[in-house]
This record gives C-alpha cells, structure tokens and sequence, in this order.
C-alpha cells in the first residue's frame, strides 16, 4: 500500500514538474524570440517588458487598486450567479412543471449574445460598476442553472427509491441526497461560473468602465501600448488561476471530509 502511494505522489511530482517546465519554457523562448529580433516585440511584448510594465502601474499606485475593482465585480458576479442559480435550479428539480415552461427562454437567453445587451445596460442601468455586473450576471447565470439542475437530475435512481420508499420526505431528500450526490457537479458549476464571471466583467468593463483590467487591457489598445495589453492579459491569467486553485483546495477538502 505504501508503495501504491509513494507511486501516485511521485507521479503527481512529475507532472508538477512538467507542467512549471513548460511555462519556463515557453517564458524563455518569448523572450528570446523578442530579445533578437525573431517576433516583433512591439506587438508581442516580452515577459521583461511585462514585467517593467507591471512595475510601472505599482510605482504609479494602478496596480492593486484596478486588480481590486475588477476582484471586487467578480466576487459579486459570481456570487449572485452561484446562489441564484443554484436556487432556480433546486426549483426546476422539485418542480418539473415550472422548468418545462421556463425551458424555451432559457434556451433563447443562453443563445444571445450577451454583449448585444451592453449598450442598453448602459442606458438603463448606467456607465457604472451595477451594469458591469449585471452584464456578467447575464452570462452565468443559466450556464450555472442548467449546470446545476443536470447535477441535481442525475442522482442514483436507486438511492432515491430507496429513500422515497422508507417515507422520506422531498426536503430530507433534496438534503440528505441530491446535493451530497452532486457535489462533485456543484464544485465544477463553480469553476465554470468563475470564468464566466470573469469574461462578463471583462466585457463589462470594456463597454462601461475607467478602472479595472479591462479597463487597462482596453486603454492600451487606444494608445496603442500594447506591453499594457499584455499585461492586463497576463494579470487575468493569474487571478483566474489563483481562483481556480482556491475552489479546487475547497472541492478537495469537502471531497476527503464525506469520504472519511
């Protein structure tokens, strides 16, 4: 058994070392292919420039102040969208009636373009952070109610006859069985809800915003500062990969918890 483990940890380590090789790698060769002249380094940048850039924005206090605004309508975004889904899709679960009617417009509002919508946010709502996180309410919200609802459908029909036939009523089923069952669903509709969250946001903040990442990434497209660009990009990778490694910690303690 020891050997087992000792396997599978010395497995993962590879993988672990792979995966940092791999970026270095590609880091290496970025900046080289920029250094002599091999790219144009003007319009790929180079991760020295990138970080010059990001040095820059810090000494100019720009840094952490946009990173938080966009941090900030990407919490709420991605709250709402989590809560509300996971409600909308608990009610299509007890009642098949309501989802059968409701099943067409979701199917119609997951199909538009999200961003056809920005303008009127604009109008209605205004040029501000409220429309910014509608507009990324907009976009994940029914991929998480359906996410949900096809976790919470496809619970083990035998563990339900079993509860149904010692009397168990629908709220000690729906607690006691369907959201244990579909954790592993939830936590992947979270991860999911994160990166749309994050696409909403940016575009939200590409149409109605003069602070955050977005904001940055759009500004340097203007003006034609495409190290800016690049490293707004850069900053997105990180938070989406911190964010990411942060629900998956979650996912794995809830997971060994239930199986202990």
């Amino acid at each position: 058994m020891n050997d087992v483990i000792k396997k599978i940890k010395r497995k993962n380590l590879y993988i672990k070392i792979l995966q940092v090789s791999i970026g270095l790698l590609f880091i290496i060769i970025w900046e080289l292919l920029s250094k002599f002249n091999i790219i144009n380094s003007f319009i790929f940048s180079s991760p020295s420039r990138i970080i010059k850039t990001i040095l820059e924005l810090y000494n100019n206090n720009n840094l952490f102040n946009n990173i938080l605004i966009t941090l900030y309508e990407l919490f709420i975004s991605f709250s709402l969208g989590s809560v509300i889904g996971f409600l909308i899709a608990l009610i299509f679960y007890r009642i098949p009636f309501i989802k059968k009617v409701f099943d067409p417009y979701l199917t119609l509002l997951n199909s538009l373009p999200k961003v056809a919508l920005g303008p009127l946010l604009i109008i209605w709502i205004g040029a501000n952070t409220k429309s910014i996180i509608v507009m990324s309410l907009l976009i994940n919200l029914i991929v998480s109610i359906v996410s949900f609802y096809n976790g919470f459908i496809n619970t083990d029909e035998y563990k339900l006859n079993l509860l149904k036939s010692f009397g168990a009523t629908n709220n000690q089923i729906i607690f006691n069985l369907i959201i244990p069952s579909s954790i592993e669903t939830i936590f992947s509709t979270f991860k999911l809800n994160l990166s749309m969250s994050l696409i909403g946001v940016i575009m939200g903040e590409f149409l109605s915003s003069k602070a955050g990442i977005g904001y940055l990434i759009l500004y340097g497209t203007q003006v034609f500062n495409l190290n800016l660009v690049m490293t707004g990009i850069f900053l997105l990778l990180i938070i989406s990969y911190i964010l990411y490694l942060i629900i998956t910690i979650l996912e794995n303690k809830v997971i060994n918890k239930r199986t202990n």
